[in-house]
């Protein structure tokens, strides 16, 4: 790999002394260089705008006002963008409700209740026949805070389903307190734990078998530093009535830093299931209480055991990549905790079980195993044995979800795809058929004037990437339609088919292109895809993503002036690499909530999760992997670049929103070009999770208007 060149010190250092600089950007307020110099492995790495990572500094505080003021003028300013939020609001404004995780306990299936008519979901109990219309109401967000900015970060009923623990955080923060509701009232019981949840880490509770107290994790508080207050994520154990302060720990000891606990036993009620992620990479160990009490730790990081799932008699089932990248599943007998002892039941075969949680599940004498293939998933049925017995229906380019073993044997499950909304199917493993239950999504969004084209691009490397192509029928490709293209390419996520919704109605509306890139990274083909895109390899997911785009304007599907990218997390991340290294692949780009100084990222509260996924600075190899392709280090003044939407929240806690306020700055002294570089930061937002509806259809509103603006796109909006 070349070295990097370091920028001379000294001459940064003499440009700070010049004040504050003239955006290049002539629009934009002038931004201050205030020059420092990091030392790397003898190589001297300059930072112009460290200033703007202190987000309590008065100064940054005015900066950002003023980049907001001058974002909300330009989108007020445009004449669609009131109208294209109105447009936005009413087609989704009469979906019926969509119902999301299920969890069966007691007489009841509960589940999460999207409505347009609420900024948040509500917590429902369903009965037996899953009619929406008979449902119970057991939390409602919404009462509790009108405004929206309470949210559920995850809920878990009590096995006999008489109270349910939830954790509840605000304004998009994902930091939860845990608090307890009697199901049958909606009243809050007992006292709250607070602590319970921070972003990027999560966390979860298991009730005890008499329902009388539960397992949860915890966060250290008061006893810690404030910076270590979103680490050392552990497992405690809680009374119903007693104080939260005697609770004690149980399992956590000696627990990476950056460890991520998932606690289960909703079908086992006399087992509990631990698996600890070491951070985001991929690694999890697991570790099992039997019902005579005591933990055992029954994988370890290096055994490359990506899921566990406990079957009705404690039987512990496992997904293993151990000479098996695409995925085998082993068994082990109830009550054993020796991986040794494991035996295959399912041989790794040519689609690839899904490289992350929800791969396994295990109903009462079935196993579901997930698969995928390039983006759309699959579910084989096997007995217990591993025999096969059969898929889940499903549509072509699609994908299963909410699987859910119910008690008496059937399974949930949702199934979807770009121009299908969601329904909800219940098997039968009596009869080995599906049925439709009455939880299927109405939609005023229609697609019957719509075609779904899966195709591949070339990469630099040679590899075959898959992405998936949206458009009206008799969509011309002479190179004239607006086209968006989507993609993330990390921690394994799959970009499978999901229901395309009102962004991809107003982008085929206005003659558009929506395209959705399964690009390395993600866990398309499995663990290897992955790993291809990870680590020193993180290259290959911008390559990838630059190819799909190459390939469009080739097929003239669209061109270099009518082509829009979008992304965002690790998709804004792609988004920063893309643009700076391809500044002329694009006219227009929307990155959120991205993350674009690769080499300060691992300072963050959060970031340190991410090394396993990135790379760290402190290694020599992976130090290099990160300087070649650092979004923030690789912008050269006088490059004409796209016009580019930066949008954040304060409160995000996965991806600290300075380095949305870093790279506007940056963009902003060196583009060449007259396109404006925007950045609008949210105060009631985070990284996106938990959101109410109405900021929701705010940002999507902006970043439809901004591209329709900058394409020269006349929005249909009647």
């Amino acid at each position: 790999m070349m070295r990097p060149v370091a920028v001379p010190a000294l001459f940064l250092t003499l440009a700070a002394l010049i004040g504050p600089a003239v955006a290049a950007d002539k629009g934009a307020p002038p931004t201050e260089i205030a020059m420092v110099s990091d030392l790397y492995h003898g190589i001297a790495v300059a930072d112009p705008y460290r200033w703007l990572e202190d987000a309590a500094d008065p100064k940054v505080k005015a900066w950002t006002a003023s980049e907001n003021s001058r974002t909300r003028a330009y989108l007020d300013g445009l004449p669609a963008r009131a109208a294209i939020r109105a447009r936005l609001d009413a087609l989704t404004g009469t979906d019926g409700p969509r119902h999301v995780e299920f969890i069966p306990a007691g007489d009841e299936i509960f589940a999460l209740r999207f409505d347009p008519s609420r900024q948040q979901p509500r917590l429902v109990a369903l009965g037996p026949d899953l009619d929406p219309d008979k449902e119970q109401v057991v939390l409602d967000p919404n009462q509790l805070d009108a405004s929206g900015h309470t949210a559920m970060d995850w809920y878990q009923p009590s096995h006999d389903g008489k109270l349910v623990a939830v954790s509840l955080s605000q304004n998009g923060s994902e930091v939860g307190t845990l608090h307890v509701f009697d199901t049958a009232t909606g009243r809050e019981k007992f006292e709250t734990i607070a602590g319970v949840q921070y972003p990027t880490g999560g966390g979860s509770v298991a009730w005890t078998a008499d329902n009388k107290g539960f397992w949860y994790t915890r966060y250290p508080g008061a006893e810690r530093p404030e910076a270590d207050r979103g680490f050392f994520q552990q497992v405690y154990f809680h009374k119903l009535g007693t104080a939260a302060k005697l609770d004690k720990r149980v399992l956590g000891q000696g627990f990476p830093k950056v460890a991520e606990i998932i606690l289960d036993n909703a079908n086992t009620p006399d087992h509990v299931l631990a698996a600890v992620l070491n951070g985001d990479g991929g690694e999890v160990a697991h570790y099992v209480q039997g019902p005579k009490g005591g933990w055992h730790q029954v994988t370890r990081f290096t055994d490359q055991i990506a899921e566990a799932a406990l079957g009705p008699d404690g039987a512990l089932y496992l997904v293993s990549r151990q000479g098996a990248p695409r995925g085998k599943v082993l068994k082990l007998a109830p009550g054993d905790y020796a991986l040794a002892h494991a035996k295959v039941i399912v041989p790794e075969n040519a689609a690839a079980i899904v490289p992350h949680d929800g791969s396994l599940h295990v109903a009462k004498d079935r196993l579901y195993v997930t698969k995928v293939d390039g983006g759309p998933t699959t579910v084989d049925i096997r007995g217990t044995d591993g025999r096969a017995l059969g898929t889940l229906p499903a549509p072509p380019v699609s994908s299963i979800g909410n699987i859910t073993p119910l008690p008496g044997g059937d399974l949930l499950f949702s199934v979807e795809g770009y121009t299908q909304p969601q329904k909800i199917e219940r098997y039968s493993a009596a009869t080995g058929q599906s049925s439709d239950t009455p939880l299927a999504l109405t939609s005023a969004i229609k697609f019957d004037d719509a075609e779904v084209e899966r195709a591949f691009a070339t990469s630099k490397d040679g590899t075959k990437v898959p992405y998936t192509l949206i458009r009206r029928k008799g969509t011309p490709a002479d190179g004239t339609a607006p086209t968006l293209l989507y993609g993330y390419g990390g921690y394994g996520v799959i970009l499978d088919p999901r229901f395309a919704g009102s962004r991809a109605r107003l982008w085929l509306d206005a003659g558009g292109v929506f395209v959705v890139a399964n690009i390395r990274g993600g866990g398309e083909y499995g663990e290897t895809w992955h790993q291809q895109g990870s680590l020193t390899q993180k290259q290959n997911v911008f390559d990838d993503f630059t190819a799909v785009g190459e390939e469009l304007i080739a097929r003239k599907i669209t061109a270099h002036d009518r082509l829009a990218l979008m992304g965002g997390s690790n998709g804004g991340l792609l988004m920063g690499a893309v643009l700076t290294q391809h500044p002329g692949l694009a006219r227009a780009v929307v990155s959120a909530v991205g993350i674009y100084d690769m080499l300060r990222v691992e300072n963050d509260p959060n970031g340190a999760f991410n090394t396993t996924e990135f790379g760290t600075v402190k290694d020599k190899a992976q130090f290099d992997a990160l300087y070649a392709y650092s979004p923030y280090h690789h912008v050269v003044d006088g490059t004409a670049y796209p016009a580019v939407l930066f949008q954040t929240g304060d409160t995000d806690g996965r991806v600290n929103p300075m380095q949305s306020r870093k790279m506007t700055a940056r963009l902003q002294a060196a583009t060449a070009s007259d396109r404006p570089i925007l950045l609008l930061t949210r105060a009631d937002a985070g990284h996106g999770i938990g959101s109410g509806r109405a900021v929701i259809l705010d940002q999507t509103a902006d970043s439809l208007a901004f591209l329709f603006d900058q394409l020269g796109v006349t929005p249909v909006v009647d």
